[in-house]
C-alpha cells in the first residue's frame, strides 16, 4: 500500500506539473498579490500606489472586478484607456495583473433599462441597484450583456503579456439569497424537464403523493419558497433539486464567461473564479471548465471561538487547510484570491486579529500547495460599505498597517525559501502512509439541512470536525467526490453521507475488502439519491458494509448531556447517537453509558477481507471521541501517527513541513533532531509558525 501511495503521488504530481508550468513557475512556489481599485482613487495617486505595492514585496495586483460602470459607462460604449494606464504603471514596477470580469456589479444604466435582470427575493421584492451579486444568473438579457462586456475586455486585453490571468465575477453566489424571478422559474422548469423527462418520474422522485402534491404538467411547478410554505415542506427532494438547480445556474453563468474569455485570450492567461470558503449556496466543483478554482478566506470575523481564550482572534485551526484541500480537488491547482488583511467590518463582531496571525495564515495557505495568495485590499477605503475594512495601508494611503507589515515579512521569507527549492520533492513515507480521503457530495449538506432532526445538526461542522481530527493526527487529507478511485488511500472517511445508492456502497465495500480502512459516521446510508427511505430495515444499505444494524437513533436538548464509554474513558454527547446491533465477527468498541439504552453499542469495528470498516455512531461537540476512534483505527492497522497539540496544524509541500499554532498557549514541536529549521523555533508561540525540512 505504501509503495502504491508513493507511485500515485509521483504520477499525479507529474500530470499536474504541465498545467502549473503554463501559468506558474514551480521554483517560485507561491506568488503573493493584492487587490487595487484604481477607479476609487485619484489617477495622480496610481503611480505612487502601485510603486508602493511593489516595494512592499507584492508580485501581482488584481483589478476591475467591480468596475463595469467605468468600463462601459453607457451601453455598448467601452472605455479601456484608464485600465491601459493602470497596466502601463503595473508593468513599470514589474507587477503582473489579474484582470476581472465585472459581472458582480451591473451599472445603473443596465439595471434601469433592463430591470428584469434583477434577482427576485422570496417575498416577491425585486433586488435594488446599489449592491452586488443582485442579478439573476437565469436572465437571458443579463447573460447577453455580460457576454458582450467580457468579450470586449477579452479582445482588448487577451494578448497583453502583463495580464497573468482572469477572475470571473467575484465570490459567485447570492450571499444566502435565492432567486425567484420569472426567468429563474422558467429555467427551473426546463432544468426539471431535462432531468426527469416525464412528469411521472418527477412525481415519483419528489414523493408528491404526500399531502396531495401531485403535478400533471411541468408548467405547474414553482421554485419552493420557504416564505410562502405553510406547515413545512411537502417534498424535501424538491428543495434539494432547487439547490442543485441554483448551483447549476451559477456554474453555467461562469461557464458562459469562461468560454467567451477562452475564445479570445492567449493560452498563457489562466481563467479562474473565487468562491466563498463556506460555499453553501453553490458548488465550486461544478465549474469544471475553469483552469482551476480558488477561494476567499476570512478566518476572524466573529463566527468562531477558536482554541483557547485568544482563539477568536486566530480562527479555527482547520479552516485554511480544509479550503486548500477542498479547492485543490478540481484540477489539482488552487490559490486564495482573498485572504484577510486585518480587521474587517462585516462580521457579527470584528476583533483585531492576534499579533502575527496574518503571517501565520499566509504560511498555512502556502503549506497547502497554493500557487498564489492574494489579499483584499491594498488601501483601506475612505467611503462605501466597507470603510472599516483594513487594507495593507491605512486611510492616509501610504502607511503600512500591521497586516501589511506581516505580508511584507512573509514575502521576504518566501523569497529566501525559494533559494532552497528542490524540484520534484517526494512526500516523506511516514507522512504519506497516513494519507486519508474524505468523500464529499454537497447534496448531503443541502439534504440534511432540510430535515436536520435537531437544531444542533450542521453537516459542514460534522465534516470539518472529522477533517480536523485527521489533521490532529498529522495526516495529509484530500477531499474527493464519489467517482474518485480510493485504492491509493490507506484511510477513507465517509462522514454523514446520508444519500447513497447500491453501486456507491459496493465501491466502499470493495475498497475495504482489498485492504483499505473505511471509517463511516452517523446518518450515512439512510436514503437514496432522491432522498427517499428504501422499503427495507433502517439503514439497510450499509448493514452488510459495517457489520451490524442500526436499531434506532436519539438526540438530546442543548443543555442535556449523555455519555459514551470507549477505551475505559467516558465522552459527552447530545447531538446524535445511533444504537447498534453488531453482527457475528464485529467488535464493539464503544457503548452508551447511560439513558435507557445504556450498554448498547455505538462504535463498531470489523475486518473485511484485507481491510477494516469502523462505524462511529455518536456525534459529539468537541470531537474527542471521534479523534480517539480514528487514532485507534490507525494504530490497529499499524499506521504510525503523530498526535499534535490541540490547535496545531502541520502540512507538507515542496520538501518543507509547516506548523501553525492556532492555540492560545506556547507549544513545543517534536521534530527530528537532524531537521533543519528555516523559520521559527521549536517552541511556537500563539499565532506562530515553524518551517523545517
Amino acid at each position: 500500500m505504501k509503495n502504491l501511495i508513493l507511485s500515485t503521488l509521483l504520477f499525479v504530481g507529474a500530470g499536474l506539473l504541465s498545467a502549473q508550468q503554463s501559468y506558474f513557475k514551480p521554483e517560485k512556489m507561491v506568488e503573493t498579490g493584492v487587490y487595487y481599485y484604481p477607479e476609487a482613487w485619484n489617477p495622480d495617486q496610481w503611480d505612487r500606489d502601485l510603486k508602493k505595492i511593489a516595494e512592499m514585496g507584492f508580485e501581482f495586483t488584481h483589478v476591475a472586478e467591480f468596475a463595469w460602470a467605468q468600463i462601459e459607462p453607457t451601453k455598448g460604449v467601452y472605455d479601456f484607456k484608464w485600465l491601459d494606464k493602470v497596466l502601463e504603471i503595473a508593468g513599470k514596477y514589474n507587477l503582473k495583473v489579474i484582470m476581472c470580469t465585472p459581472s458582480a456589479t451591473p451599472p445603473i444604466w443596465l439595471t434601469r433599462k433592463y430591470p428584469e435582470i434583477l434577482l427576485e427575493k422570496p417575498d416577491g421584492q425585486t433586488a435594488m441597484h446599489g449592491t452586488r451579486e443582485h442579478y439573476s444568473w437565469s436572465s437571458p438579457k443579463y447573460q447577453e450583456l455580460t457576454k458582450k462586456v467580457v468579450e470586449a475586455m477579452a479582445k482588448h486585453f487577451g494578448n497583453d503579456k502583463r495580464i497573468w490571468g482572469w477572475q470571473i465575477d467575484n465570490e459567485p453566489s447570492h450571499y444566502g439569497a435565492l432567486d425567484y424571478c420569472p426567468a429563474a422559474q422558467a429555467s427551473f422548469r426546463s432544468w426539471l424537464k431535462n432531468k426527469y423527462q416525464t412528469i411521472d418520474a418527477l412525481n415519483n422522485a419528489w414523493g408528491t403523493a404526500f399531502w396531495s402534491g401531485v403535478y400533471s404538467d411541468f408548467n405547474q411547478i414553482e421554485l419552493p419558497n420557504e416564505g410562502r410554505l405553510i406547515s413545512g415542506t411537502a417534498s424535501p427532494t424538491s428543495k434539494v433539486d432547487m439547490k442543485r438547480f441554483n448551483a447549476d445556474e451559477c456554474a453555467a453563468f461562469i461557464s458562459l464567461q469562461c468560454k467567451t474569455l477562452k475564445d479570445n485570450i492567449a493560452k498563457t492567461q489562466f481563467v479562474t473564479s473565487n468562491f466563498m470558503h463556506d460555499h453553501s449556496d453553490v458548488d465550486p466543483w461544478r465549474s469544471k471548465d475553469l483552469d482551476f478554482i480558488c477561494y476567499t478566506m476570512y478566518p476572524v470575523a466573529g463566527y468562531t471561538d477558536g482554541v483557547g481564550d485568544q482563539g477568536f482572534r486566530m480562527g479555527d485551526p482547520w479552516r485554511i487547510s480544509f479550503a486548500n484541500d477542498f479547492f485543490r480537488s478540481l484540477n489539482g491547482i488552487t490559490g486564495v484570491m482573498e485572504l484577510q488583511p486585518g480587521q474587517v467590518n462585516w462580521g457579527s463582531y470584528n476583533p483585531q486579529p492576534y499579533p502575527g496571525v496574518i503571517r501565520s495564515w499566509l504560511w498555512n495557505a502556502f503549506a497547502g500547495g497554493l500557487d498564489f495568495i492574494c489579499s483584499y485590499r491594498f488601501r483601506q477605503p475612505l467611503f462605501g460599505g466597507e470603510q472599516f475594512h483594513y487594507g495593507m495601508v491605512g486611510t492616509d494611503g501610504v502607511t503600512p498597517l500591521n497586516g501589511g507589515q506581516q505580508y511584507s515579512t512573509f514575502m521576504k521569507e518566501i523569497r529566501d525559501l525559494r533559494k532552497l527549492y528542490v524540484p520534484n520533492a517526494v512526500m516523506p513515507k511516514e507522512y504519506a502512509a497516513r494519507k486519508a480521503a474524505m468523500v464529499y457530495n454537497v447534496d448531503n449538506v443541502w439534504e440534511t439541512t432540510i430535515q436536520p432532526q435537531t437544531f444542533q445538526w450542521n453537516e459542514r461542522k460534522h465534516i470539518t470536525k472529522y477533517y480536523n481530527c485527521l489533521k490532529s493526527l498529522c495526516a495529509p487529507v484530500e477531499i474527493v467526490n464519489e467517482t474518485k478511485d480510493l485504492s491509493t488511500y490507506p484511510v477513507v472517511v465517509v462522514a454523514a453521507y446520508q444519500m447513497v445508492d447500491k453501486s456507491l456502497v459496493e465501491k466502499w465495500y470493495n475498497y475495504a475488502e482489498k485492504g483499505g480502512n473505511l471509517v463511516v459516521s452517523v446518518r450515512t446510508g439512510l436514503k437514496d439519491h432522491n432522498g427517499h427511505f428504501p422499503e427495507a430495515s433502517w439503514a439497510d444499505a450499509i448493514s452488510k458494509l459495517i457489520g451490524g444494524k442500526i436499531v434506532m437513533n436519539d438526540m438530546l436538548g442543548g443543555n442535556k448531556m449523555a455519555k459514551v464509554s470507549f477505551n475505559s474513558t467516558e465522552y459527552k454527547w447530545n447531538n446524535w447517537g445511533d444504537m447498534l446491533e453488531p453482527a457475528a465477527g464485529t467488535d464493539v468498541w464503544a457503548t452508551f453509558a447511560d439513558q435507557f439504552y445504556a450498554g448498547k453499542a455505538t462504535v463498531i469495528h470489523r475486518k473485511l477481507g484485507k481491510g477494516t470498516v469502523t462505524y462511529i455512531g455518536t456525534d459529539t461537540d468537541d470531537g474527542k471521541l471521534e479523534k480517539d476512534v480514528l487514532k485507534k483505527v490507525y494504530e490497529s492497522v499499524g499506521i504510525g501517527i503523530q498526535e499534535l497539540p490541540e490547535g496545531v496544524m502541520v502540512n507538507w509541500r515542496d520538501g518543507f513541513f509547516v506548523a501553525n499554532n492556532y492555540s492560545s498557549a506556547n507549544v513545543t514541536m517534536d521534530i527530528p533532531a537532524n531537521a533543519k529549521i528555516f523559520v521559527g523555533i521549536t517552541e511556537i508561540t500563539p499565532a506562530g509558525v515553524l518551517v523545517w525540512k
